[in-house]
This record gives structure tokens, C-alpha cells and sequence, in this order.
């Protein structure tokens, strides 16, 4: 495999080149967490790793993967590096879900470096009210209301997720701050 030169590429391009490489090698992924921020936000918020989540995996088969493309796994069973990379490589646990709601629909995103498969805006905005709901990260929240104005997402969709998550009052939060930003 030739040399990679990760530092100059972008968070997306980053992402596409693992997720083909895995999708090489038999394994579905699909990128979750901030890193879909990043990308739906142009930049404008900055992830520091990248949240694979996949269904079943042999842990060996990963590692094997993706030591071929520099990355060893740190001392969590879930974290990978790359010394020449700037984002670490997560692997959260299966389901891929937001709060209680398991994701069967995807977006796949086409990069010069191959595809990409992430969570859709809508479930984006999600997965960042999810830490503001449960856990009060207004961080989080600012990062909903930034991809959800960048981006089209249906406010009943998130409505009705929110009441399923108990958080019709602070549903109500979000949508007060996309209408003034």
C-alpha cells in the first residue's frame, strides 16, 4: 500500500479512506459522532476522532485492517492511532442508534478518496441533542442547531424523536436557537 498523507487531507477524505479500505476487507462501518459534524458543518466544527460504529466484527480483522494503514490500537480495546494522522478512530459499540432509536437509513457521500457511509443530517442532529438531553452538553446542543441550519433536516422527525426521548421541553430549546442564528 502506498504512503498516505493523512495530515493533508480533510476530516471526509480521512473517513472515506477507512471506511473503503474496511469495506475492502468485508467489513460494513458507518461514521457516526462528531466527525459527521464536521462534515455537515464544512469544517466549522472540528472532531478529533473518528466514531466508526459496525455491526459485528472480529477485533483481529480490524486490527489487521487497520494496521495496514498505520493504525494500532491504543490500550482501549476501541481506540486505534496513527502517529501521521490527526484523528484517532473510534469503534463504539453496536447498535448504530441515537438514544433509544436504532438508524436503518444512511447517506453515502462520494470523496475523491472513495465513499463514505454516515449517519444522515437529521440523525446527526440527533445524536448531538442526545448528549444535550441526556447530559445537558450545551456544546453539543450549538452543535446540533449548526448542522441542522447547514443542512436539510424535517423538524417533525425530530420532534417525534424528541418526545420519544422524553424532551419535548428542551426540543423546544433547539428550535428557539435555529430561529435566531
Amino acid at each position: 500500500m502506498k504512503k498516505i498523507a493523512w495530515k493533508k487531507l480533510n476530516v471526509d477524505e480521512v473517513a472515506s479512506i477507512i471506511y473503503s479500505y474496511l469495506k475492502k476487507k468485508g467489513m460494513e462501518a458507518t461514521l457516526s459522532g462528531g466527525a459527521c459534524v464536521s462534515i455537515y458543518s464544512n469544517n466549522r466544527y472540528k472532531s478529533a476522532d473518528l466514531d466508526f460504529v459496525m455491526p459485528e466484527y472480529e477485533r483481529g480483522e480490524v486490527d489487521a485492517a487497520l494496521k495496514e494503514l498505520g493504525f494500532e490500537r491504543t490500550k482501549s480495546w476501541r481506540h486505534y492511532e496513527n502517529p501521521s494522522c490527526p484523528w484517532m478512530v473510534e469503534f463504539p459499540p453496536p447498535p448504530l442508534a441515537v438514544g433509544e432509536e436504532v438508524i436503518s437509513k444512511t447517506k453515502i457521500i462520494k470523496t475523491k478518496h472513495g465513499n463514505l457511509r454516515l449517519l444522515r443530517p437529521v440523525d446527526c442532529v440527533k445524536d448531538r441533542l442526545a448528549a444535550f438531553y441526556h447530559w445537558g452538553d450545551r456544546q453539543s446542543l450549538n452543535q446540533a442547531v449548526m448542522v441542522a441550519k447547514d443542512n436539510r433536516v424535517s423538524l417533525k422527525e425530530l420532534k417525534r424523536w424528541s418526545e420519544n426521548e422524553m424532551s419535548l421541553d428542551k426540543f423546544e430549546i433547539f428550535k428557539n436557537l435555529l430561529k435566531k442564528k
